[in-house]
């Protein structure tokens, strides 16, 4: 028995001293604002557990990011952002434009493609010199700076469609992780990971891995166009920034890509098979988790809806409402249908409404998800709600408005688990159709499952593979044995240019060297043989 309650105790101690080992790390965080802040807060939340120090710093004007908080503790910028008020005008005004010309012909898509493209630009310029703006003061105010080095971090956790993070960190000499989608210079893979273009669609083309010619010809078009213009997007708003507090020497282009270790925001079961880099660590779905109890008056109402089930609708936080016509379109839609509706709704209440719908300011849309009689999920195509569907194998009537999402719902659409609608062609019979594929083909619903069994079925949850990786770094004070020297490289010498052009020289010179030896010995035998016998 003593014997035992040595054992015991010794494991206890081990077990403490192996939690001492990985908790307690000082960790950094750089955030993007607005919905990126949801996915940050999931992995600071799970940090925090681990006993895990966290510094968030945010804007004086922080939309979603809150100054106190019991899992953090905030360094606020005296600097506004303008981040929330600026992004409600660009959100109408993108809407507008995609309302404002129906794409029945080639050319009305055309011209409202170029107007949204242009829009795009312009409110990134706009965001990224705002964001550079937000760094200049962060690295002139020298009490904070000095504050920041005295408080000698692990590491920083930044998300890099902004740049602050990963310049903080090159500033602080610590490891650098990317909780990651997409960069200031566009999709991660295509910075960081080999991605031939033949059968790896570029962003926002919709198009899957496998293309026609023609569509392989729109794929290297929309990548030479869209690197381009993020390059021309980007570097005014950074270039300057290292230039001024790096010095000349440090290489911009290579600069934000110096992470240990990239946290991806997605997973092959959502994304096309493709070649991908040792330090991406993948933990599509990671917010996921199993639902909880629906609130007494919510399951009530999904109870009522008998074997027909409920549809779940919401656009995400960024979009309450749509405009008045559409949105009378949809309640008239959803009044046709057998099932309840539960729609997330902040507005003009529809003259149309049916009684099997009910409108809701919020909801809990994992728990909803997660109901047994949850039918179909309508969605903008946010990545967490897409996510959210896989995992929970709810099949999707997509609404896509802006950003990623079209991109986004393409990629469920070709999996078969998704239906989308144009919202400028919106109206009570394309709705209707569209959900009544999804709620009667069986087809997406046993996709969608498929997907959803697939997902589920990995050795570590993609959270705690994140947070392992992220003890990592901080145990090893990096990974720089997993960081690939290719992004240092110039193209000319990573695509093996000056290799090809020295080997071609080498044959071309020995096929020089061996047509002058034969036309010598042609000469000397031929040639010299007839003179010598006439």
């Amino acid at each position: 028995m003593v014997s035992m309650a040595h054992s015991s105790l010794l494991i206890l101690t081990l077990m403490f001293m192996q939690l001492s080992s990985t908790s307690g790390g000082k960790i950094l965080v750089f955030p993007l604002d607005g919905s990126h802040w949801i996915n940050m807060k999931v992995l600071v939340e799970a940090l925090h557990a681990r006993g895990h120090e966290i510094t968030v710093i945010r804007e004086s004007d922080s939309w979603y990011i809150s100054e106190k908080s019991p899992l953090y503790t905030s360094v606020t910028l005296s600097c506004r952002g303008g981040f929330e008020e600026n992004f409600g005008i660009f959100l109408s005004r993108q809407l507008e434009i995609r309302l404002q010309r129906k794409p029945t012909t080639f050319w009305s898509r055309f011209l409202t493609h170029i107007q949204m493209e242009k829009l795009i630009l312009d409110q990134f310029s706009e965001f990224h010199k705002k964001m550079s703006e937000t760094i200049i003061h962060m690295f002139e105010d020298e009490h904070l700076m000095q504050s920041l080095r005295a408080a000698k971090y692990d590491m920083v956790l930044t998300d890099p469609g902004i740049g602050g993070g990963a310049l903080l960190a090159r500033w602080l000499q610590v490891p650098l992780v990317f909780n990651v989608r997409w960069t200031i210079q566009g999709e991660a893979h295509f910075l960081i990971a080999p991605s031939p273009l033949a059968y790896i669609p570029f962003t926002a083309t919709e198009l899957t891995d496998k293309m026609t010619f023609p569509q392989r010809v729109k794929n290297v078009l929309s990548y030479i166009a869209g690197m381009y213009t993020l390059s021309c997007i980007t570097e005014p708003a950074y270039k300057p920034i290292v230039k001024h507090y790096f010095g000349p020497d440090v290489d911009y282009s290579t600069f934000f890509l110096d992470a240990d270790i990239w946290l991806m925001r997605n997973d092959f079961i959502f994304e096309f098979p493709r070649p991908t880099m040792p330090n991406i660590v993948y933990m599509g779905g990671f917010q996921c988790k199993p639902p909880n109890p629906l609130p007494a008056d919510l399951e009530e109402f999904v109870q009522t809806s008998g074997d027909h089930g409920v549809i779940i609708m919401t656009l995400g936080t960024l979009v309450g409402k749509l405009p008045q016509d559409i949105c009378e379109e949809i309640a008239a839609a959803f009044a046709q249908l057998p099932q309840k509706v539960i729609w997330r709704y902040v507005g003009q209440r529809p003259t149309n409404l049916g009684n099997n719908t009910l409108l809701v300011k919020w909801l809990p849309q994992k728990d909803l998800l997660g109901h047994p009689k949850a039918k179909a999920f309508v969605t903008h195509g946010g990545t967490n709600g897409v996510q959210e569907a896989i995992y929970y194998g709810v099949p999707v009537v997509g609404i896509p408005l802006f950003y990623d999402q079209p991109e986004n719902l393409s990629r469920i659409r070709a999996k078969g688990a998704a239906v989308t609608v144009d919202i400028s062609m919106l109206d009570r019979h394309v709705f209707k159709e569209a959900l009544m594929a999804v709620l009667y083909n069986s087809t997406y619903r046993v996709n969608m499952q498929t997907l959803s069994k697939l997902h589920r079925d990995q050795p570590v949850k993609p959270l705690d593979l994140a947070v392992f990786w992220i003890e990592y770094v901080i145990r090893h004070k990096g990974a720089r044995h997993l960081r690939t020297q290719s992004h240092k490289m110039s193209w000319f010498v990573y695509n093996s240019v000056d290799v090809i052009a020295a080997l071609l020289t080498v044959a071309l010179l020995v096929t020089l060297i061996c047509i002058s030896v034969v036309r010598l010995l042609w000469r000397r035998i031929f040639v010299g043989g007839k003179v010598k016998c006439e």
